[in-house]
């Protein structure tokens, strides 16, 4: 009897934001096409990617120090016969495609987040030993060329996915690489979004969140043949079975439309938490960083939303030591925090990222004065964080459980305002929502017990504990 077929075995490693993680899982979808199962251990993969982001010097230089040591193990593989392809994907790949391949010839194949679906073509390229190299924009053709995951495939990955719906931006903050590495603002259609939230509901995810670099700015053509934006979309994917919880990240406040807004009120399903990244308090800087709002409008918002929903939470992203920032433009920073108040937020030292309009500019902030703005930020945010965290002690909420906890018979989950939850529950409640009083605040992690009747998995989260089939 023939031995059994060995499949190839791929390592991807992702960097930064959702929509890496997105990608990272299309990416291994179409490999698996190919005849590539994937592996958590890279010094036993065939074909290792580094699904890398742009956004910050210093994540590019981690991939550059971990291609480093990515040339010590392919050499040993070498040395026993085996051999190892190495790819650099993602954003990195799409600014960097020429200096990675200055720095780093230990990399076989380069590819931009816009050409994923040409992987198998551009691996056999690799084979017949050219280093190959794909960097175009084509965001349709990729959604459309890429292959569907299967149930089996979805349903490893758990009871919360992402979807993205848009990629690229319009926007051209002076600070941003985005419209240069992941190109001009698409929207996917509605169809095409529609049939892949169906999908994912129908192998078990029971939360959402839809994705895109300025996700408020998605609009397409509606089943009723009127435009929409993302507030209709929301509406409709909430009508699919099986999904009971919607999210979305990252927006821009220009795009928070009245009929988003709307969604906040309207619909159950919408949690009650929104990523509005602002970047500075100061209108000076604002203006500096091209961000086409003022701090006033910002608030004025962030009110208008909270009239909406007024039990929602709300995280940003900071940048401190944009060039030219004052002690009196970073006083204005932590005005607007003050005023606004923060469930959490990301926050991080201004670094200028080769062909954006910022890293031209004079008045460069000096790294120590940027090192104590950052903390006195961070610890007005964290006050905020530690503040909204401690005061659901006491409440009782909704839990979608999502995976095993560390300890025995715990449970892991997140409340609506995406809290981390431990509690204690058996297994078979994975997939379920539950209701649980919060008792205590252990470091960011909220504990509680459950208070609701115990209740059997979801026929689709069965059907997988039983599964065996790839």
């Amino acid at each position: 009897m023939a031995a059994p077929e060995t499949k190839k075995r791929v390592y991807i490693k992702t960097y930064g934001c959702q929509m890496n993680v997105y990608d990272s899982e299309r990416m291994t979808d179409a490999l698996a096409a190919d005849g590539y199962a994937p592996t958590d251990r890279m010094d036993e993969a065939d074909l290792v990617l580094l699904n890398t982001c742009h956004i910050r010097e210093k994540a590019a230089e981690k991939v550059y120090s971990e291609l480093g040591r990515i040339r010590v193990m392919k050499e040993e593989a070498a040395r026993s016969g085996r051999s190892v392809t190495v790819g650099v994907t993602g954003c990195v790949a799409q600014a960097e495609g020429a200096e990675i391949a200055r720095r780093a010839p230990v990399v076989d194949l380069v590819v931009g987040p816009q050409s994923y679906q040409h992987l198998p073509r551009l691996l056999g390229e690799v084979a017949a030993g050219r280093r190959a190299v794909e960097t175009e924009f084509a965001i349709e053709e990729k959604f459309a060329a890429l292959p569907k995951a299967t149930r089996s495939q979805t349903r490893s990955r758990g009871v919360t996915a992402f979807l993205t719906i848009q990629e690229g931006c319009d926007k051209f903050c002076t600070f941003c690489v985005v419209p240069y590495t992941r190109g001009a603002e698409v929207s996917r259609p509605v169809a095409a979004i529609l049939d892949e939230a169906r999908r994912l509901a129908d192998a078990g995810v029971r939360e959402l969140t839809l994705l895109g670099q300025n996700v408020n700015a998605w609009h397409g053509t509606g089943e009723d043949g009127r435009a929409w934006g993302l507030g209709e979309l929301l509406f409709r994917i909430a009508e699919i079975p099986g999904l009971d919880r919607l999210r979305y990240t990252t927006s821009h406040p220009r795009d928070m439309d009245d009929a988003l807004i709307a969604a906040h009120r309207d619909l159950p399903a919408l949690m009650p938490y929104l990523h509005l990244p602002v970047q500075s308090g100061s209108d000076r800087i604002l203006a500096a960083m091209n961000r086409k709002h003022k701090a006033a409008d910002y608030i004025r918002l962030v009110e208008r939303i909270r009239a909406a929903r007024p039990d929602i939470a709300l995280s940003s992203d900071f940048i401190v030591g944009f060039p030219g920032e004052s002690e009196a433009d970073f006083e204005a920073t932590l005005r607007l925090i003050e005023e606004v108040g923060y469930g959490s937020a990301f926050s991080f030292k201004y670094s200028a990222r080769p062909g954006t309009p910022a890293a031209l500019k004079d008045g460069a902030v000096e790294e120590a004065v940027m090192a104590e703005r950052l903390s006195r930020l961070q610890a007005l945010v964290d006050a905020q964080s530690e503040a909204f965290n401690r005061a659901a002690v006491g409440k009782v909420m909704d839990v979608l459980f999502e995976k095993p906890g560390r300890g025995p018979g715990q449970l892991m989950g997140r409340s609506p305002w995406l809290q981390p939850v431990a509690v204690e529950a058996p297994p078979e409640r994975i997939g379920t929502i539950g209701r649980v009083a919060i008792d205590a605040l252990v470091t960011h992690t909220l504990v509680g017990t459950l208070v609701d009747m115990p209740a059997g998995p979801r026929p689709a989260l069965m059907a997988h504990s039983a599964e065996t089939a790839p």
